[in-house]
């Protein structure tokens, strides 16, 4: 552990300027105390590194010196992809890679251009999850990871919305997709590939047995298959609707956009300027709510089922409010 903050202390001094002993602490996370003990160490070694006090002194490198200690282990490489994305590097395991990396690249770099690379990820963060949603819980992704890299298959307990909610199956772990914030693991098992929420998985057991990958098997390509055909095995009936102008208006805000972009117009405006509509739905239960949302400026025309639902809730909600 100690070796690893030595490291990392040299590639930060190389990387910058100079830096103090208490910004060296705060970026290492340990106390100034331990940052006078390792400046001591790598002088003791032979790096060339002196302080200057004063009120603009810090630590810094002897102008010139360049380690050699810059080339990138294994697992670095493998977190190289991941540092732009400190929360989803930290997710899987991968934070303390993740950072060394970032640093070795830093320091591996002219001036100009770490100075150009800090100007970046100083103006520039990337933050995946959306507005008004926690972040799930994952606890099982660090290990599921593992067996993606490793190859090896899993046993997994799965809570899906399908009966029987709760099933267990032996999975084949081909890869993981980063979606919106949340994690989706895509797995072979019974001879086909489906994909699991990383967060719906209750219980992990990595198997001892290895699994070959299958031939010619893309990531990037399965998942936007996976994409196009998520809406349409989704969305398998039809709503008709009348809507007024000011509903038509707020059609693109109140609706996800694979409905917006799936209606059709079948007639209208009419004198009082209503117009009908067809949208795809998911169900009426799902339905329901999305509708409500347009409060007046909406009529149920068809399912009968989703019309009567609509007005059951619209009656409940009189009768919460003695109208």
């Amino acid at each position: 552990m100690r070796a690893t903050r030595l490291v990392s202390l040299l590639l930060l001094l190389q990387s910058r300027d100079r830096m103090t002993a208490r910004e060296l602490a705060d970026a290492l996370e340990v106390s100034v105390r331990t940052i006078y003990r390792d400046v001591d160490s790598l002088g003791a070694a032979g790096v060339p590194v002196y302080g200057e006090p004063g009120h603009e002194g810090g630590y810094r490198l002897l102008d010139g010196y360049r380690t050699r200690l810059t080339g990138l282990t294994a697992a670095e490489a493998e977190a190289l992809f991941l540092t732009g994305l400190p929360a989803a590097a930290a997710q899987l395991g991968l934070a303390a890679e993740t950072t060394t990396a970032q640093l070795k690249l830093m320091a591996a770099l002219p001036a100009e251009l770490r100075e150009r690379a800090g100007r970046v990820a100083d103006r520039f963060h990337l933050d995946l999850p959306p507005w008004y949603l926690g972040a799930e819980r994952t606890p099982h992704l660090a290990q599921i990871a593992a067996a993606t890299w490793d190859q090896h298959a899993l046993r997994i307990r799965y809570l899906r919305w399908a009966e029987p909610h709760e099933i267990t199956r032996t999975v084949h772990p081909h890869g993981l997709v980063l979606k919106a914030g949340n994690w989706y693991l895509v797995a072979r098992g019974d001879g086909r590939f489906r994909t699991y929420r990383v967060s719906r998985i209750l219980d992990v057991d990595v198997l001892p047995q290895a699994f070959d990958r299958t031939e010619g098997f893309d990531l990037a390509a399965h998942w936007a298959d996976y994409l196009a055909h998520f809406d349409q095995r989704r969305h398998r009936e039809t709503a008709v609707l009348r809507l007024s102008r000011r509903g038509l208006e707020r059609l693109p805000r109140l609706l996800e956009p694979a409905v917006v972009a799936a209606r059709k117009t079948t007639s209208g405006p009419d004198a009082a300027g209503w117009t009908e509509v067809e949208i795809p739905i998911e169900s009426v239960e799902t339905a329901v709510p999305e509708l409500l949302k347009f409060g007046g400026d909406v009529e149920v025309v068809a399912p009968e089922a989703l019309r009567a639902e609509v007005i059951t809730a619209l009656k409940a909600m009189n009768r919460t409010y003695d109208v």
